[in-house]
């Protein structure tokens, strides 16, 4: 996933973008709530974590803004406010999940993947495309019955392949979705990261095909 984290405590930033990072996710972080509104309305997303207290815009400013453009883009409020009429209010405005600091980094995880497979029908079962099972509550890949070891950044990218089958994606928006603004990365490490996903789903029936001068495609392969 593409992740926009807007957040200003220093420690609780580093520790959110360095774990979702390490899980194959490409997060953009910034600090302040006005940066948050401009990378929103010049980037697609696939998750927002907004912190609440931000300088510039608030994060309730920022959680109106989003839903006014966007109706379906998860948010997930991250805040030391617990009471309840504060959830309430956050959740009328169209925030998704809220978690109350301090929170373990792995229900956030959870939290984030609930939200993804509802997102794209996914759901918490297992889907089969030919010999190829991908459970994505368990994350779980077999071919054939045999599990796949894949890294995270791997399991990320057939992620975005099945949720996109039979659409052309080209290398920017998988670019997108594999590392953050930060990153140092150039396009070819998405061939990189195609050709090591290719080898070890050799023999599965979902396969990843080059369209020449467009981009991949995730498709069920016809025999």
């Amino acid at each position: 996933m593409r992740i926009l984290l807007v957040e200003d405590a220093e420690d609780l930033g580093h520790a959110v973008e360095r774990h979702l990072s390490r899980g194959g996710h490409a997060v953009d972080w910034v600090r302040d709530g006005t940066d948050g509104g401009h990378l929103l309305a010049a980037t697609p997303y696939d998750a927002v974590l907004l912190d609440l207290n931000l300088p510039g815009a608030s994060g309730t400013d920022l959680l109106v803004k989003v839903r006014a453009g966007d109706r379906t883009l998860p948010v997930v409020i991250l805040t030391a406010r617990g009471d309840v009429e504060d959830k309430l209010r956050h959740f009328d405005l169209g925030a998704d999940d809220y978690l109350v600091k301090p929170f373990d980094l792995r229900e956030l995880d959870a939290r984030l993947a609930a939200l993804q497979r509802r997102r794209h029908g996914l759901g918490s079962g297992t889907l089969t495309l030919g010999n190829l099972a991908f459970d994505a509550g368990a994350r779980r890949i077999t071919v054939d019955a045999r599990p796949v070891e894949l890294s995270a950044r791997e399991y990320r990218l057939l992620e975005y392949f099945i949720i996109g089958r039979g659409r052309v994606l080209s290398k920017e928006q998988i670019f997108d979705q594999l590392f953050s603004l930060d990153g140092d990365a150039g396009l070819n490490a998405v061939e990189l990261s195609i050709s090591r996903l290719r080898r070890k789903l050799e023999g599965s029936s979902f396969e990843i095909r080059t369209i020449r001068g467009l981009g991949y495609v995730g498709e069920v392969r016809r025999d």
